[in-house]
């Protein structure tokens, strides 16, 4: 039983080498799709192109904008009237307009109320408004508040504020549930295709086995996958801090893999072609990628969202790496996280592994 096992499994891994487009893409999305998660999604400003009418002609307004540089922001342009910078806004040449009237550097320097007009174009919301609070700070600093207040801020976990982090780990984490799904589905909807399930009925071997065996061949893949992300992309490119146990880590994804293939057997299950299985795996991995908290903080959601957000084991699986990635949990205190996972992946995965064995 167990020879037999172990060479379902071998011959699973040498067809998954000879599919060498299915390598590519697996390859493709460990390495190059991380990468660009990364390096490519950014959140806070850059390069945003501001025009400015100054009525004033004083120096105040000038040092303000002194400060609007590079890498955050474009050098300023200026503009003769307030209408050419809304055209300018509508026409989508500058993001930010900003108009200091006629009597701002009087007010400003009567300190009486000196007011800046400030125009945003909040078609990419997030970005638009995380650029008015830099102006706001900006600002701040040339108002002289006198405020007996002292804030100290203490940055956890991520000290420099390196969205990459987070973006380029979600990103694994979401490549994890897409391939954990598709590449089970695939190995028993290809026999489907290739004219040789009969075959496959015919091997004397427990139909279990070889459900077991194939499932566990892909999930090795994973695995491998996923080794080479962390070395190359993650430790490599980004530099991201591993402050809790790596095996603890890899433990999870062992576990979220397998809770992931049991998805994947229920697909193969109702799919007939390749096409089928691709429509449902996505219809299936966005809700729970949606409820996962890797788009939108759980938080954030509605409360109904939120409560069905517990159903989503990738829910479990990011808040587990993201605390043994960032913020150094040790392994008896992930209990939770594994314990999210290994529940729902255990009637996950027996689901699909009762739908799948109904067709040997």
């Amino acid at each position: 039983m167990i020879k037999a096992f172990l060479s379902i499994v071998a011959k699973e891994l040498l067809d998954f080498l000879r599919s060498w487009g299915l390598v590519v893409v697996v390859l493709y999305s460990f390495t190059v799709d991380v990468y660009i998660a990364g390096s490519g999604m950014q959140i806070e400003p850059k390069n945003v192109s501001v025009g400015y009418v100054d009525y004033t002609g004083g120096g105040i307004s000038q040092k303000i904008l002194f400060h609007l540089h590079e890498p955050e922001f474009v050098a300023p342009k200026r503009f003769l009237s307030q209408k050419q910078l809304s055209e300018a806004i509508f026409n989508k040449e500058i993001m930010v307009g900003i108009v200091f009237d006629q009597d701002f550097e009087k007010n400003y320097r009567k300190h009486k109320k000196a007011t800046i007009d400030v125009l945003l174009d909040a078609t990419a919301a997030s970005q638009s408004f995380i650029t008015l609070s830099y102006l706001q700070n900006i600002v701040l600093n040339f108002s002289k508040l006198n405020i007996p207040i002292d804030i100290d801020i203490h940055k956890l976990f991520n000290p420099n504020s390196d969205e990459r982090y987070f973006m380029a780990l979600v990103e694994l984490l979401s490549v994890v549930t897409m391939l954990s799904i598709l590449l089970p589905a695939v190995v028993f909807v290809r026999e489907k295709e290739e004219g040789t399930w009969d075959i496959m009925l015919l091997m004397p071997v427990d139909p279990k086995i070889v459900i077991l065996a194939k499932s566990l061949s892909q999930i090795i893949i994973i695995m491998a996958g996923v080794v080479i992300t962390v070395g190359l992309v993650l430790f490599g490119t980004f530099n991201i801090p591993m402050n809790g146990p790596f095996f603890a880590f890899l433990l999870l994804t062992f576990f979220y893999a397998f809770t992931s293939a049991g998805i994947g057997l229920f697909i193969a299950s109702v799919s007939e072609g390749m096409m089928q299985t691709a429509q449902l795996s996505m219809l299936i991995m966005m809700p729970l990628i949606f409820l996962s908290g890797a788009w939108t903080p759980v938080y954030a959601m509605h409360p109904i969202l939120e409560k069905l957000s517990l159903l989503s084991p990738l829910r479990y699986y990011i808040e587990g790496c993201e605390s043994i990635f960032f913020r150094g949990t040790s392994f008896i205190d992930l209990w939770q996280y594994f314990a999210g996972v290994l529940v729902l992946g255990s009637v996950l995965y027996w689901y699909g592994f009762r739908k799948i064995g109904k067709l040997f």
